[in-house]
């Protein structure tokens, strides 16, 4: 691919999204408040911050989601294993 053929694909997305705004769509969730999100334009990354707000998904971002994720999904595992185990008794 030539560097104008690469340019122009680059350009078009982000102009798009200047012009009409971002289309964000979920890619991951990490727990059932924090979730990260794709722009299918530009595929500019966001995620959901400690307060709420939507921030850009940096490489510290991922790593904190990617904990973030593991500790959930532990509670989440532990949390069943109890559920079962009240309802057997």
């Amino acid at each position: 691919m030539s560097n104008k053929a690469h340019y122009t694909n680059a350009f078009i997305p982000k102009m798009y999204c200047n012009i009409f705004g971002h289309n964000y769509q979920i890619t991951k969730r990490v727990t059932r408040h924090v979730k990260e999100y794709t722009c299918s334009h530009c595929k500019k990354q966001l995620t959901t911050s400690s307060n709420g707000e939507l921030v850009e998904l940096t490489p510290k971002f991922k790593e904190i989601n990617s904990i973030l994720a593991r500790i959930h999904q532990t509670r989440m595992n532990r949390s069943k294993k109890k559920t079962i185990a009240s309802s057997i008794y």
